[in-house]
């Protein structure tokens, strides 16, 4: 072989060469830019917003679900809920009206509105449960402030409303006024409880309560009993009065009646009427033991003795 020959043999892998390395390179970048293009896609699913920042700064929110990009290198998303969450509040201690100390367990139904607002005076989903909580408080400590301990307990017997709705309206204003950009579909109290230091003083003075309750039942009860008695004791009398009034009127009728028929029948024979009176005073006044002495002579003891003539 000629070193002409050689010479050509060189330079067509010289040529070979380059142009493969072309091509490699060519390809690494259409590589690159699929990779780097995959990259900064993004997909927004149902119940959530991204957010996307460009050097911290919030430039865009999707809240429609669907495939989406950002701006390589300069621009990163994050995510918050769309969806309502639950919190539970934490246990607080509160004063009523009756200045007694119970024990409030709560939970706040709520959700992002605005996640723009939210983001600029909360930054995370933390501190707005945290502040959600600062204004819970305040809402409970204000309204059961108003209320007595009875009240709260038979909060369903209020006629100010539920004491729940009244605490949710309220926690809205206070969010709504400083535009957090959240708001709060429900709260509710889970449980009331009494301080243990407090439970033994005021069960004690709950069973008092009720002990003097049902004396004072007790005493309406007697006082009840002795005013239907009076009433029953002077209706009998009055009952009693007036029909001893009627039986003497009757009575007296009656011996009028009988005098009247003895007179009439007495007129008709004066001396049957005479000797009837005369026996009828020997019956009233004489008994086993009275001693009568009469002449043997007398028509009386002619009578008694059997003689007619």
């Amino acid at each position: 072989m000629t070193d002409e020959n050689v010479i050509d043999m060189n330079d067509r892998k010289q040529n070979d060469w380059k142009k493969y390395t072309k091509g490699g390179i060519f390809l690494v970048i259409i590589l690159a830019l699929l990779v780097t293009l995959l990259m900064n896609l993004f997909i927004v699913k149902e119940g959530e917003y991204k957010v996307v920042r460009q050097f911290g700064e919030v430039v865009r929110i999707v809240s429609e679900p669907g495939l989406t990009y950002k701006i390589p290198f300069i621009q990163s998303v994050t995510t918050l809920p769309k969806f309502q969450m639950v919190y539970d509040v934490e246990e607080a201690e509160i004063n009523t009206k009756d200045k007694k100390r119970i024990i409030i367990d709560n939970y706040a139904v709520w959700r992002v509105e605005d996640p723009k607002k939210m983001i600029a005076n909360t930054r995370t989903v933390e501190n707005a449960e945290a502040k959600l909580e600062e204004f819970v408080y305040s809402a409970l400590r204000a309204e059961l402030g108003q209320l007595n301990y009875d009240e709260i307990i038979n909060d369903e017997k209020s006629s100010r409303g539920s004491l729940n709705d009244r605490v949710t309206q309220k926690v809205n204003e206070l969010i709504s006024a400083d535009n957090y950009g959240i708001s709060v579909t429900d709260i509710r109290m889970k449980r009331t409880d009494l301080p243990e230091e407090n439970e033994q003083s005021v069960f004690t003075r709950m069973i008092s309560e009720r002990e003097s309750k049902a004396q004072e039942y007790l005493s309406m009860g007697d006082a009840e009993k002795n005013r239907i008695i009076a009433n029953t004791d002077r209706e009998v009398k009055e009952l009693l009065a007036k029909a001893q009034a009627d039986a003497e009127i009757i009575r007296g009728e009656g011996e009028g009646e009988a005098a009247r028929v003895y007179n009439n029948t007495f007129a008709q024979d004066g001396e049957f009427y005479s000797l009837y009176r005369t026996l009828e005073s020997y019956k009233r006044t004489i008994d086993g033991e009275t001693v009568i002495i009469l002449p043997a002579d007398s028509p009386y003891a002619r009578m008694l003795m059997g003689y007619t003539e």
